[in-house]
């Protein structure tokens, strides 16, 4: 009779502690869910309603979970990090763009191996409450995961050291806008596909007065200062050129130098396709070339295209709308942006686009690291994933997302440079990096250094930050 007692008090013992056979399930993880948490979470250029239905999908499961969604604006966004941080005032998950996660990898926590977690396994069909609920753990993704899931060039830039420092949602890339009615009114039939078919483009599309003043651009092509992320172009410019932008380690910069893939020119010499690059892209930016068609004097890039003073740009996915909006009346193409070659490759042959994204991650100081990275994990799925890019008509970043973009006009252009995106490591300060390429431009285009020799000195100021 005592050791009956003592079986029966022990079953007690174990029902209470692991919550099985509580009419809510898991008493544990039922008591887990009724305690509320709330999770911060810091990006930029997104309203919170691009990720109310991805919240809300996520709440289902996870009643107890609250995100603070907190959107700034780009030009106070790193500084209003930095002192959150100083302050341990903080996001628990925060956006922050490719070419950053290196110099921010301190002060972030990799995805863990696996998570465990309580999740509502039954809730009331009528009014949506749990009724029970449960643990658990899921397997959280490998580095291969990320290859095999996002575009090549995610792996390259959110993988560390063999651990994962954020998921996309986006990748975009450089497209090529075009003024449809500009190029009717000049007789051009279909939008350029080379750089060659650009530069015969630009010289039946630049219109100049009687002063020789451009009242009309063939491109916004050349400057820096007036040119959203001109560093971008010129980067895009160089590796379809066969240049190798930075070592195999990543811990110098060779955009300056003979490239081991580059060919001989017709006279049997190297030749530096960074630095050949640098010459073609300043060459639209040179009163005694044919094809000079932009300078400083003219408005922003968007801004003369919008204007209708600028035939052609080279713009991201997410300057489209605005475009859009601005420019109602404009006809407006966009095509993928020009090659080397017909074919859509470039000098070594392969097809080379230039990748600019940003990426959800998780902060080092957060309290809930689990929670944070399962609705990472949670959002950037194909499902949730999809939202989010409706409402913000942006290019996917997973692989699984591709083709169905590829049949929708607007985002095509985009989607289909998703797999062939290319991006590259600037060192800890890849803001520095970017003035340093301008610099590089106005530097040739103002005459003061020949392109090898500014090239050199732009190299070895990055070296400067890696």
């Amino acid at each position: 009779m005592k050791s009956k007692l003592v079986f029966i008090l022990l079953i007690l013992v174990f029902l209470s502690t692991t919550g099985l056979g509580c009419k809510q399930g898991n008493l544990a993880a039922y008591k887990e869910l009724s305690e509320p948490i709330t999770l911060k979470y810091w990006r930029v250029f997104d309203g919170d309603d691009t990720f109310s239905d991805i919240i809300a999908s996520y709440r289902q499961t996870h009643p107890n979970i609250n995100i603070e969604y907190k959107k700034l604006r780009y030009e106070e966004y790193e500084q209003a990090l930095l002192e959150a941080w100083a302050e341990d005032r903080g996001p628990d998950m925060l956006t922050i763009h490719n070419t950053w996660v290196k110099k921010y990898q301190d002060r972030l926590t990799p995805m863990p191996e696996s998570i465990r977690l309580p999740y509502v396994s039954e809730a009331d069909s009528r009014t949506g409450k749990m009724t029970k609920a449960d643990y658990k753990q899921t397997k959280a993704f490998t580095p291969m995961d990320v290859k095999n899931k996002f575009a090549d060039v995610v792996y390259q830039d959110v993988v560390k050291e063999d651990k994962i420092f954020g998921l996309p949602l986006s990748v975009d890339s450089l497209a090529l806008f075009y003024n449809r009615t500009l190029f009717d009114n000049a007789q051009i039939t279909k939008p350029p596909a080379t750089w060659i078919e650009v530069k015969e483009a630009v010289k039946k599309l630049t219109i100049k007065d009687e002063t020789g003043k451009i009242v009309q651009a063939g491109i916004a092509l050349g400057t820096s200062n007036n040119i959203n992320r001109a560093g971008d172009v010129l980067s895009l410019l160089m590796m379809q050129n066969g240049a190798e932008m930075v070592d195999v380690s990543g811990g110098r910069a060779l955009f300056h130098e003979e490239s081991s893939y580059a060919s001989k020119n017709s006279s049997g010499e190297s030749f530096r396709p960074g630095v050949e690059a640098l010459n073609f892209y300043t060459s639209f930016a040179s009163p005694i070339k044919d094809v000079y068609t932009w300078n400083d004097e003219l408005p922003e890039a968007a801004e003369a295209f919008v204007a209708g003073k600028a035939a052609m740009m080279l713009g991201y996915a997410y300057q489209l709308p605005l475009i859009r909006t601005q420019g109602s009346r404009l006809n407006i193409g966009v095509i993928e942006v020009p090659h080397i070659n017909l074919n859509g490759t470039d000098s070594l042959g392969s097809k080379i686009n230039i990748a600019s994204y940003w990426v959800e991650t998780v902060a080092k100081k957060t309290q809930y690291e689990n929670y944070a990275w399962d609705f990472l994990m949670f959002a950037t799925s194909a499902e949730q994933a999809e939202k989010y890019l409706n409402k913000t008509k942006k290019p996917t970043a997973l692989r699984s997302l591709v083709d169905k973009q590829a049949n929708d006009y607007e985002i095509a252009p985009f989607a289909n440079q998703v797999l062939t995106a290319k991006s590259w490591y600037r060192g800890r300060d890849p803001q520095a990096a970017e003035q340093i390429f301008k610099d590089m431009i106005n530097n040739v285009v103002s005459g003061k250094t020949e392109p090898q020799e500014a090239a050199n000195f732009a190299a070895n100021k990055i070296n400067q930050t890696f």
